[in-house]
Parts: C-alpha cells; sequence; structure tokens
C-alpha cells in the first residue's frame, strides 16, 4: 500500500508507515510551557498593519474592511487577503515586513471566501451565491507577477459555494472546499439542507485557462447528516492527500488528488472536558464538566504525517448539544488520536488574562484557525483562537507531544494564519472591525528572532489558576520592594485585590484577596487601589450617576470592608456618569487623607477641569481641587485614571483621551505639587493643580507595534522607585484583550 505520509525528524520509524495494523496509542500529556529563556526561536510583533488603510482618499476611513484569510506573493514581499464584505482583495506591500505600505484593492463579483498562491498566480475562492439554496462560485485566478497589478486571467466555475482553497507543495494541485453552508434561520439551523457541497480538484497543468476541474463527492461518510456533508477547510501534504473537514459532521476525509478518489475517513469524535467556565455570570470560574462535547474541527493541517485539527465548534445538533472542545487534536491518518489540547489551551488563556467570560455558556475560547511551519530547525504549530484574540505558538519537534511556547497578541476576532519561514515571519489576519467601537481589522506580522517571548507582560501562577483581567487601578505594597497589588473593574463580579510579584518576567499575579462585607461578596467598580500605613487598603468604586454611588471603601489586609463612604448630597447631586477613577493615601492617624481623581467634568465643574476630591477619614469632611485637563480632537474626551503618591507633597497622575490605535493622542503622565495650596469645599472656588509632565506614554504603548490601547488605568512605584503602568483590557469583549504591563525605570520620589 502507498504510504499516506512521510517519516519526519525525531517521529518513531514504526510511527512513519500507513498501515491499518499500525498500533497507534492514544498520547495525550499535559501541554507544558517551555521555558522563556530561549536561544532567538521566540516570535516578537515588528507591525501591525490596519487594513482601512488600503482605502481611497475618496472614501471614508470608517468604511467596513476586512482581513480574513492571508495568503503571500512566493517571493515573500506582498500579501493578498481576502475583504468578504467589500467584495475584494486587498493587497499589503511587506518588502520592509516592520513597515507594511497600502497596495490597494482588486473588486470581484461576489465575497471572496479564501486565497492561495501557486508560482505566478493568486486562486482566489469567490461566493457567487443567489442564495443558500442556489449556491455558486468561480476560482478566479490573478497574474500577480506584477504584485501592485493583479491581472485576471481565468474563471473557473465551482458549481456551488467555495469557502477554503489550498495548493499543493508539489504545485501539481489545487483543491477547494465547497460547502453550500446551511441557513441558519432555517429549521433551526439544522442539517441536512441541500444541495450537498463536494471537493473540487483543480489540475494546475498549463495556462490558468486549461487548468481542469473534477468533483470529489463526500456525501454518505458522516453518521450525522450524510447527505450534507458542508465541507470547511482543506490541507494539502507532499503527496497530494488532502485531508478535508466536514465541520457541522464532526467529520475528516482524505482525498487521493491524483486520483480524485477518497481513501479513507474518520470522525473527529468526542471529548469530556473537566474544569472549564459554562457559565456566563460575570466570573471565570472553570469548575464545570462538559461531557461527549463534539470536536466540530474548522482549520486543519498537516504536522508531518499526523492531522492537526483547530475544534471550533459550529453546531448545535437537534437536541441542543453544541460541538466545539476549547481545544486542538492531533490525528494520524486513520483517525487515532496522538494528541487532544482538553483544557490545556484555555487555561493557558486564563492566565494570561484573555479568556472571554462572555463566551462561556457557548464555546469558550474558540480555537478556530491552524497552521504548521517549520523554520528551520524548528517545528511550530500555530493554533488560533477567534475569541480570545492569541494564537498559541506550540513546538512539535515531537508532533504527538506538543508543548506550548508562546502565545502572541493578536486583533479582534484572528481567523487566518500565515507562516512565511523563507522570512522568518508570521502574519495573523484579524477580521474583526467596528471603527464607531475604536478597533479595526488588522494584520499583524510577527518576525522570529527574539530571545524571549515578549508577551504576556504579566500572567497569573502556573501553581494555581487564578482567572484576571480588566486591571484598573495600581499601588506598591508599603514595605516590601517588588511586591504590587491591583484590582478589576466592574466587568467581573466578586471583587477582588490582585497580588503581584514584579521580580519576573512577565510580571506574576500570584493571589488574590476576596473582598467581603459581612461575610458576602460584593460587586464593586473598582478604579483605583491605594495602602495606608498600616496596610488597609483604600479603594475607589466608580459611580454611574445614577443609582450607584461613587465610594470610597476601607478594608483591611484580609479584604474585610470596614467603611464605606459616599460623597456628600450636595456633591453627589452634581454628579456625571464619569466619577471615582484613581485614589491615593498620603500621611497617617489624623494627618491621613485620601485623594480621588474624578474622571471628567461633573454638572457645575467649568468645561476642561475635573476634580481632584481630598477626603479627611477623622471628620468625614470632603475638599476639592481642580485639574486642568488638555484638549483634544473633535469627537474624543479626555479624563483621569490613576493617581499614585510619591511622597507628601506629590501626585502622579495618569491623563488619557478614548481614542485608541492610529487615533490615540493623549496618553501622558503629569506630576502634581500639592504644596503652598489648601483645598476648597464644595460651593467655593477650587484652586488649580499645577501639572508637570512626567512621560508621554505613547512611545511605550507603540513599543510592541500592536494597537494602541485607550485604557491606560494603572501606575504605581515600588520601594525602589521602579515605576509600572498597566492597560485595562476590558473583559476582552469589543477589544483584543491585550493588557501591557509596563516598567519603564525608575522615577525621582
Amino acid at each position: 500500500m502507498t504510504p499516506l505520509f512521510q517519516p519526519i525528524k525525531r517521529l518513531p520509524l514504526a510511527c512513519a508507515v500507513f498501515s491499518l495494523a499500525l498500533p497507534l496509542a492514544v498520547a495525550a500529556p499535559d501541554v507544558v510551557t517551555a521555558a522563556r529563556a530561549g536561544n532567538g526561536n521566540y516570535f516578537e510583533r515588528i507591525a501591525t498593519f490596519a487594513v482601512y488603510r488600503n482605502l481611497a482618499t475618496t472614501e471614508d476611513p470608517a468604511t467596513q474592511t476586512v482581513a480574513e484569510i492571508t495568503a503571500v506573493s512566493r517571493d515573500g514581499q506582498t500579501l493578498i487577503y481576502t475583504d468578504s464584505p467589500g467584495k475584494r482583495i486587498g493587497l499589503v506591500d511587506i518588502r520592509d515586513p516592520a513597515n507594511p505600505q497600502p497596495s490597494g484593492f482588486v473588486a470581484l463579483e461576489g465575497e471572496p471566501t479564501s486565497v492561495a498562491v501557486h508560482e505566478n498566480y493568486a486562486l482566489v475562492a469567490v461566493n457567487t451565491s443567489l442564495s443558500f439554496s442556489q449556491p455558486s462560485g468561480v476560482l478566479a485566478v490573478f497574474d500577480i507577477r506584477d504584485p501592485g497589478q493583479p491581472q485576471r486571467v481565468a474563471s473557473l466555475p465551482m458549481n456551488g459555494q467555495p469557502d477554503s482553497v489550498a495548493v499543493s507543495p508539489t504545485g501539481n494541485y489545487a483543491a477547494v472546499a465547497i460547502e453550500n453552508e446551511r441557513d441558519e434561520k432555517l429549521n433551526d439551523g439544522l442539517i441536512p439542507q441541500l444541495p450537498p457541497g463536494h471537493l473540487s480538484v483543480v489540475t494546475l497543468k498549463g495556462k490558468p485557462e486549461r487548468w481542469s476541474v473534477q468533483e470529489v463527492p463526500l456525501s454518505g461518510l458522516s453518521a450525522i447528516a450524510p447527505e450534507d456533508p458542508e465541507p470547511e477547510y482543506v490541507s494539502i501534504n507532499a503527496l497530494d492527500i488532502a485531508a478535508v473537514t466536514l465541520q457541522e459532521n464532526n467529520h475528516v476525509v482524505l482525498v487521493n488528488l491524483r486520483r480524485g478518489k477518497i481513501i479513507t475517513d474518520f470522525s473527529a469524535g468526542m471529548v469530556n472536558l473537566t474544569e472549564v467556565d459554562t457559565q456566563e455570570d460575570g466570573r471565570i470560574l472553570p469548575l464545570n464538566t462538559q461531557e461527549n462535547r463534539r470536536r466540530e474541527p474548522d482549520a486543519i493541517g498537516w504536522v508531518g504525517p499526523l492531522l492537526a485539527t483547530a475544534n471550533e465548534g459550529d453546531y448545535k445538533d437537534a437536541n441542543g448539544v453544541e460541538g466545539g472542545s476549547r481545544g486542538f487534536t492531533l490525528f494520524d491518518p486513520l483517525g487515532n488520536v496522538w494528541h487532544d489540547a482538553g483544557n490545556s489551551l484555555e487555561h493557558a488563556i486564563i492566565r494570561a488574562g484573555h479568556y472571554p467570560e462572555s463566551r462561556s455558556e457557548n464555546k469558550g475560547i474558540e480555537p478556530e484557525g491552524i497552521a504548521y511551519a517549520e523554520y528551520g530547525r524548528n517545528n511550530f504549530l500555530f493554533v488560533g483562537s477567534e475569541r480570545a484574540n492569541v494564537v498559541a505558538v506550540y513546538d512539535v519537534a515531537r508532533p504527538w507531544q506538543p508543548r506550548l511556547r508562546q502565545l502572541l497578541p493578536a486583533g479582534m476576532g484572528p481567523e487566518g494564519l500565515l507562516a512565511i519561514p523563507s522570512r522568518n515571519l508570521f502574519v495573523v489576519s484579524s477580521e474583526e472591525d467596528a471603527a464607531e467601537k475604536g478597533y479595526r481589522s488588522t494584520l499583524s506580522i510577527y518576525r522570529l528572532g527574539a530571545k524571549d517571548a515578549p508577551y504576556p507582560e504579566i500572567q497569573s501562577t502556573e501553581k494555581a489558576l487564578i482567572p484576571w483581567g480588566t486591571l484598573s487601578g495600581m499601588v506598591a505594597d508599603r514595605s516590601a520592594p517588588h511586591r504590587l497589588y491591583a484590582v478589576p473593574d466592574s466587568y467581573y463580579k466578586a471583587s477582588r485585590i490582585f497580588t503581584v510579584d514584579t521580580r519576573q518576567t512577565p510580571a506574576i499575579i500570584d493571589g488574590q484577596i476576596e473582598l467581603h462585607k459581612a461575610g458576602t461578596t460584593v460587586d464593586y467598580d473598582l478604579e483605583g487601589i491605594a495602602q495606608a500605613v498600616n496596610g488597609d487598603f483604600w479603594l475607589a468604586s466608580e459611580g454611574d450617576g445614577k443609582q450607584q454611588p461613587n465610594l470610597l471603601i476601607r478594608t483591611n489586609a484580609q479584604g474585610e470592608v470596614l467603611h464605606e463612604y459616599p460623597l456628600p448630597a450636595e456633591v453627589a447631586s452634581q454628579a456625571s456618569n464619569y466619577g471615582f477613577e484613581g485614589v491615593a493615601v498620603i500621611g497617617q492617624g489624623a494627618q491621613e487623607r485620601v485623594y480621588v481623581a474624578f474622571q471628567r467634568e461633573w454638572k457645575n465643574d467649568p468645561a476642561g477641569y475635573a476634580r481632584i476630591g481630598v477626603f479627611n477619614p477623622t471628620t468625614g469632611e470632603w475638599a476639592f481641587f481642580h485639574y486642568p485637563l488638555d484638549s483634544t480632537t473633535q469627537g474624543a474626551w479626555v479624563g483621569l485614571s490613576e493617581l499614585t503618591a510619591l511622597n507628601d507633597r506629590e501626585l502622579l497622575v495618569i491623563e488619557r483621551d478614548n481614542q485608541q490605535g492610529p487615533a490615540a493622542q493623549i496618553k501622558k503622565l503629569y506630576r502634581l505639587s500639592l504644596a503652598n495650596l489648601q483645598s476648597v469645599a464644595e460651593g467655593g472656588s477650587f484652586p488649580v493643580l499645577q501639572k508637570t509632565l512626567e512621560r508621554d506614554l505613547l512611545p511605550d504603548l507603540k513599543a510592541t507595534h500592536g494597537w494602541v490601547r485607550d485604557k491606560v488605568e494603572g501606575a504605581a512605584v515600588d520601594q525602589t522607585g521602579q515605576l509600572f503602568v498597566v492597560t485595562d483590557n476590558d473583559g476582552v469583549e469589543d477589544s483584543s484583550g491585550e493588557t501591557r504591563f509596563m516598567r519603564l525605570g525608575n522615577i525621582q520620589r
């Protein structure tokens, strides 16, 4: 029998022969994070290209434009991506990958679903369907010898709605998965829904207009809806064997492209998940179990002789059971499982602060994309999480025992994964685009060569699974030189204080203090934290200007709420929906004063001036300063985010606009002097504080070449004088989830 695959390095010879008698044991060892210190074998992001930059100057820059699937020209110098909403493909010049440049669009007659490159040609799958019941499409072929001016040279009818397209490493064939996708509004989205899909095999011989197309039926294979296979994704190995996923059918098919025949097929099977979060209740509690969860793989890729699937799940059956195992699986060509990620990938994403709690009742992190490539002696498997907005990089030198090497932060909704080993590059296309919400579809470009993993910059300990996110305030411990405390905001219930060890990189969240009031957890909107001389904590909880009051809260070191201090009625009546932010404490005993930053102007404040309140815990009295805000562009606002006490006379304050990405302009750290100024009670004329620029944070936010975050929310100066600044990741909802934890050197105290 002809082998389906060839041996690769370090693969046992007995496993390199395709035989029905081959004994294959299931191997699912724990995924182990590789040590950070390395030899230049880590990826680092070198550029983020917002694809709206390809729009013409006459077009509104807020127009939706998307990068979904990306391919690269044979010379590795031009990216070609599909833009489904725009019915076009986009081109990006990456001759200098750290400075990608827009190269425009090419219009199509329908929605592009995938793109691949064969020699000097780009093959674009185009959906031209009139309806779900009348699917149609073409394979559009472009001559890209001049990548800036693609010329269409052929259109091959596909006899259905195409999805994924792949070109064989030999260059002999292309394969197109003709999905004929289901209408999710018809019959509750249940399958079968005819007409059935198939695999189109294109023989790449001669000029494109002479390429021949053969249809390979895929019906009658799966047990779920055999008459409606709905092929999703295709990958081809060096022996011209195509692996095709039938996602809704939870099935995988192997096709010999030379003969146009099915070799074998198998069910992707089911998994039993433990320690996962299945409830969208405002808390990340990975304590639940899901039994008999169908994998329902989306992307598939050859990993030497094995097959890797990203088990996204895309279907709910008549019994209401969803697919998706929150991980990935490595199969042999007979369908035997060599490795299943189980909950390990999801747990790694939880530790990195990227878990999408709002998807807990669905399919969690939803791995969707997968790709394999060899970079010199490195064998890497890339797994993209659609909902967590990260790509996991695994060392698969032993493909039956993947080892998690690093997590790459991406844009919103990473869809396409493109390895370019010839240039040591890796590209992720993220498809979510919403100008009105501040995020755009992007191409993230990474280069292999970093000695350490640049991301995450902060994560929770591997000794215990501590979920975290939305870090909105920080303070340094008054006595321990490398100890910080941080708080999350109201995105999560059951307010808590995280303990952070900064002695290593990434910084480690190694504990948490859950807040309690009379023995019950509390739900505050914590935006600031400070530590009193005796070890108690002062916390600022932001009000909404309506029902939820702005509160100062004092707790002991164990998190027990000792007091809640609302504002006086005459002050609270002036509230807007932008309330308390940072908090700082100066002095002790009768001299203790608590300073609170108000994010923006309140009703009786002059335009451009926010308050900084001063609370006397001994008397319960409040007084105020005014802080002069920087001006900003029309349609944006500027406010305060954090207060940090430097000494008995000076504060640091974070001032920021509400803009992100290229629109971000104001992310600054100012120093305030309290000397020779006296705060004034409500009704008086508040003295105006003088501010001195300590540091412009924009260069620091841009240093890792990602999408600049709007919410710079926490700052702390530890006992050694080290300055730390952190961003709020919004709970990975309408946000990439990336947290910047920046170490900004010594600051004069």
